[in-house]
């Protein structure tokens, strides 16, 4: 059985769209009430496109003659009802089932359909192969569609299920260059179905490609390549008068440029019996473009396969074994002691790896968006100051946070030591092409390399990215930057995530600034280089600063200080978004109590640099963000940006409020939005200072807000859908296990701040597994962790491992 988190029903269907496919894939989204909606397989976001015929259907038939046929989909909600020619719904004319309920633990999702009338209950279950450890067996470009059909008669039933698809090559949601598409029927060793593919269709552009739908297994198959060619809908007509006639598909010839395919598997079920039809849709487009460019990068998953029929056949006989290790991991993961809201929010999230956020180039590279509009990405090139705070990859997928590394240190960083906050495609020419440095995302990314070298104990990416490492931290000191009087504290001119500039001392960069002056004190003191002296003196230095001249008795604020002119501001610290007269700036903090202030602190915490600031200080500020920014109910507050929270039964914490008044005119842009990535590290923040229960509340209000009825469960959004910043939501997890792990001395530590804590999960980015409080056993499921030591409390206990 698959492990359930949460079951939705009613209204809570609604908005659910659980994204179906592998890493770096594109996907196909699962809609609540079992609708395969926005497709997006196709190199770009695709919100609201589908193809014009893509639906299930199931048939029963009695000894007696008696037969019954649904679409697999449970009712159209209320909202779909009315159009300017009735229903726009999909599939909105196919009888369906009358009751739905969607149960879920991402990566699975079950749904459950059950109907009076017919004879059968149907669940469809639903998923794609997510193994921490494994970006390759988390990569198929497929999703997997399981009809379990449950036989409530007293006689024995035949029953068919059929899958029909129609063949939109050349159409991506956004481009329609679908031409000369054609299907034909396909069969391999355990698989039969049909391969669509295109003769028309330009073979180089974004919209080329194949996809495969097929039935693993089948007992009595058939198929059609094409459905009639006939006017006023006859041509579903048609289709459904040849499937209830016999529960069999008759070959069709079609002349449409873009044919519907369909494939059929009947079987007889015995009275009581439960029968499994197993249907898999793959996907294989090789033409992705650089960005927002027209030059064609490719992606790795079509170099693995020649098309989706070849990708569909490789996988199936692996299935099996994919879905046992997944079932695994989630049910470690969900068996821990941790709140179910936690636990949510940690693994629905971990769906935008799979969305049209993030692509691997043919290189095997990772690279990723900030998230997606409808038709387009949104924010190019990983971003440094945005995928600063996710948390997901270094302790789920190291390889891929490895690979953002070697891209921000070896490619966007210039030998000045600027690193493109943007990074450009392709690489090899156009990686530091936006020659602009984001203060936070440039300090942030040291302080990743050091939890990822510590987490990995790859000593060969240390010494390999340290000098562009080295000169990321002196860029700091260069005249008219940051801290260009070298003395710790961040002065100059900030871009930053806030997409505008600060100027003068500020606690979210300084704090961003003493964690990367930690980790680089620890880099360097391994590679015995003497910089590390020079670091440990400006952090102390900084710390001391603002613990004295920004804490002003309940939070940190930000000290404005124009520069003389723009002239005094270094080459490539300024954007296009933020003031246009430096020396009178606009959009700042200023006196402003701003929800993330001390995500530096935060993450360092996580990353075992220790603390940057008084703690009394730093517990004080968690207190007054929570006071000052936590707001229950949101009818009468007034916002002139972006609505992520609406109505009087939703809370949230504010980016930002001004208690003590002295606002600016007009202060950073976002001030008055809610963002849940923000709020996730917020969360991370209380837990690791001991404020659990209030980290908690902060989850368990934004999961309340994404409930299937309001929005997407899977789609936790800031700057477009999937946004990347939400995956600060894996930060929790590690927070509340007290989890740490050094690879260069083989410790491992847990520190839980839960009670009653025995069932813990722990994950490296390259090994993960479980530990037992109580029995003291520690299990590794997958990878290799090197531990030569293992702490409770920081109490040694006996190494038993399995």
């Amino acid at each position: 059985m698959w492990p359930i988190l949460r079951t939705y029903s009613g209204r809570n269907l609604r908005r659910i769209a659980l994204p179906l496919g592998g890493i770096g894939t594109g996907t196909v989204s699962l809609g609540g009430r079992g609708n395969l909606r926005d497709w997006e397989i196709v190199n770009r976001p695709a919100k609201g496109f589908r193809p014009g015929t893509a639906f299930f259907a199931v048939r029963t038939e009695s000894p007696d003659g008696a037969v019954t046929a649904r679409a697999v989909e449970g009712p159209l909600d209320l909202s779909e009802y009315e159009g300017a020619h009735g229903s726009g719904a999909q599939n909105h004319g196919l009888p369906r089932f009358r009751e739905a309920s969607f149960a879920t633990t991402y990566p699975f999702a079950r749904l459950e359909l059950r109907d009076d009338d017919v004879p059968v209950d149907v669940a469809l279950e639903s998923f794609n192969p997510l193994i921490p450890t494994d970006v390759e067996a988390s990569s198929w470009p497929v999703a997997v569609l399981r009809f379990v059909v449950t036989n409530r008669s007293s006689s024995s039933l035949k029953v068919s299920l059929a899958g029909a698809l129609e063949n939109f090559i050349g159409r991506d949601g956004a481009s329609d260059v679908a031409a000369g598409n054609y299907n034909t029927a396909a069969d391999g060793e355990s698989a039969r179905g049909v391969l669509l593919r295109s003769r028309g269709v330009d073979p180089g552009a974004e919209q080329f490609g194949s996809i495969a739908l097929a039935v693993l297994d089948g007992f009595d198959v058939t198929r059609r390549t094409g459905w009639a060619d006939r006017t006023w809908g006859d041509s579903l007509l048609e289709f459904w008068d040849d499937f209830t006639a016999d529960g069999r598909l008759d070959e069709r010839v079609s002349e449409s440029a873009t044919p519907v395919a369909s494939v059929a598997d009947r079987r007889t079920i015995a009275a009581g019996a439960t029968s499994r039809f197993t249907f898999v849709l793959a996907w294989h487009f090789p033409n992705r473009r650089a960005w927002e460019k027209p030059d064609i990068v490719g992606n790795y998953y079509t170099t693995l396969h020649d098309d989706a029929w070849t990708a569909l056949c490789q996988f199936a006989p692996q299935l099996d074994e994919l879905e046992r290790e997944t079932v695994a991991f989630v049910n470690d993961f969900v068996s821990s002691v941790l709140p179910v809201e936690v636990q949510e929010a940690a693994l629905f999230n971990l769906s935008t790896l799979r969305t049209q956020t993030v692509f691997r180039t043919p290189d095997g590279r990772f690279f990723g968006w900030e998230g997606c509009s409808d038709h387009v990405g949104s924010c190019f090139g990983n971003c440094t100051h945005v995928w600063n705070y996710e948390q997901a990859t270094p302790f789920l997928f190291g390889e891929i946070a490895r690979s953002l590394r070697e891209v921000e240190f070896a490619h966007a960083t210039d030998d000045a030591g600027l690193m493109s906050f943007r990074v450009g495609l392709p690489l090899s020419s156009s990686a530091r092409d936006w020659r602009v440095a984001a203060a936070d995302g440039q300090l942030g990314c040291l302080v990743k390399l050091y939890r990822d070298w510590r987490l990995s104990g790859d000593d060969e990416l240390l010494r390999s990215l340290w000098p562009a490492a080295r000169r990321a931290l002196e860029f700091c000191w260069i005249p008219g930057g940051w801290d260009a009087d070298r003395d710790g504290v961040m002065e100059g001119c900030q871009h930053n995530t806030m997409d505008v500039e600060y100027y003068g001392p500020n606690p979210q960069m300084q704090s961003w600034y003493l964690a990367a002056l930690r980790a680089c004190e620890e880099m360097a003191t391994y590679l015995g280089d003497e910089l590390a002296v020079e670091c440990r003196k400006l952090f102390e230095h900084g710390s001391a600063w603002m613990d004295e001249h920004l804490f002003n008795g309940e939070y940190y604020r930000h000290e404005i200080r124009p520069p003389a002119s723009a002239d005094d501001v270094a080459r490539g610290l300024r954007e296009t978004m933020g003031a246009a007269d430096p020396t009178h700036p606009v959009l700042q903090l200023g006196d402003g109590c701003l929800v993330d202030q001390l995500v530096g602190q935060h993450l360092a915490r996580l990353t075992q640099l220790g603390p940057l600031l008084d703690d009394d200080h730093v517990r004080t500020t968690l207190r007054s963000i929570l006071r000052h920014n936590g707001l229950d109910g949101f009818a009468g507050h007034f916002n002139h940006m972006r609505s992520y929270v609406l109505g009087d039964d939703e809370s949230a914490v504010l980016m930002c409020s001004y208690p003590r008044g002295n606002r600016p005119e007009r202060p950073f842009p976002y001030f008055t939005e809610v963002m849940t990535g923000f709020e996730h590290i917020l969360a991370v923040g209380l837990i690791t200072e001991g404020m659990v229960d209030e980290g908690l509340q902060v989850v368990a209000n934004i999961r309340h807000r994404y409930d299937g009825e309001r929005r997407n469960p899977f789609d936790e959004a800031e700057c477009g859908h999937h946004y990347a910043r939400a995956m600060a939501s894996w930060g929790a997890v590690v927070a509340l296990t007290g989890f740490t792990y050094n690879a260069q001395t083989g410790t491992m530590r847990f520190a839980p701040r839960l009670p009653d804590t025995h069932h813990i999960f722990w994950s490296t980015g390259n090994a993960y597994g479980t530990f037992n409080t109580t029995t003291r056993k520690l299990t590794t499921r997958r990878g290799q962790a090197h531990i030569t030591a293992l702490y409770l409390h920081d109490k040694q206990i006996p190494l038993q491992t399995t």
